[in-house]
């Protein structure tokens, strides 16, 4: 017992410094990403509100991570991603097909990150038919997860959606989820016209896929956003409130 004991100890002792060694590696892999001097100037100007340093810090990336940024929209997250994960690691930037055929700026948008960084590999298939090449150590998703309950989708998208990405994370990877608060307790009946989600309901479908929720942050969150304007609206458009999840994939 104590031959076991002290082997424990000398465990601990030996993984404490690798384990801080690899956080101080990764928090410069964020740093340097943001202060890439190729970002371009619009998505620099929305660093003050977005917060991306601390947020990829609480979402755990690091050089050599394979991710998938989940419905990647213009791109702000995915060129962050590919820079902090680095020659070593992949970015699968994922645009919906019905978005692209909703406004194809989507399709050029992709098109442009991924002729932009070379660990970008952009996928464009239907979230209906939701597939990734390979299991992944992080999957990001930002200001989006309420699309998946629009009017336009079939009522189950979203329960077929969070499947498919709890299938394609690795086992003990994470699901980090951010996206626009709307009054608590309206479940989805926002998502299409203000573009809000209760988090309660984001929560609740995600454990029910088989994620585990393992914490939320509060750097976004807003208790001055009324929660009944649109998200585009001039009056709340950059400050709303905002949850951060984080999920994990059991082992």
């Amino acid at each position: 017992m104590k031959l076991l004991h002290t082997v424990a100890i000398c465990a601990l002792l030996i993984s404490g410094p690798a384990n801080a060694g690899s956080a101080a590696r990764a928090k410069k892999a964020v740093a340097a990403a943001i202060s890439d001097p190729a970002r371009p100037a619009d998505d620099v100007k929305r660093d003050e509100a977005r917060k991306p340093g601390a947020i990829l810090e609480f979402a755990q990336v690091k050089p050599g991570d394979t991710v998938i940024d989940f419905i990647m929209g213009g791109g702000y997250f995915s060129r962050l991603l590919a820079r902090t994960v680095g020659p070593k690691g992949k970015v699968y930037a994922y645009q919906p097909a019905e978005f692209i055929a909703f406004r194809a700026q989507y399709g050029t948008e992709q098109k442009t990150v991924a002729d932009a960084y070379p660990n970008v590999a952009p996928l464009n298939g239907p979230l209906s038919a939701l597939a990734f090449p390979e299991s992944v150590d992080l999957i990001f998703t930002a200001q989006n997860y309420h699309d998946l309950h629009l009017a336009a989708f079939p009522e189950n998208l979203a329960a077929t959606v969070d499947a498919a990405l709890f299938k394609a994370l690795k086992p003990g990877g994470v699901l980090v989820v951010i996206d626009h608060a709307a009054v608590a307790g309206s479940g989805t009946k926002d998502a299409n016209t203000l573009h809000r989600i209760d988090p309660a309901v984001v929560r609740s479908e995600l454990e029910k896929a088989g994620f585990k929720f393992e914490s939320e942050s509060s750097l976004l969150r807003n208790a001055s956003d009324p929660h009944t304007l649109l998200v585009f609206d001039p009056a709340i458009r950059g400050r709303t409130d905002q949850f951060i999840y984080r999920f994990r994939k059991p082992r």
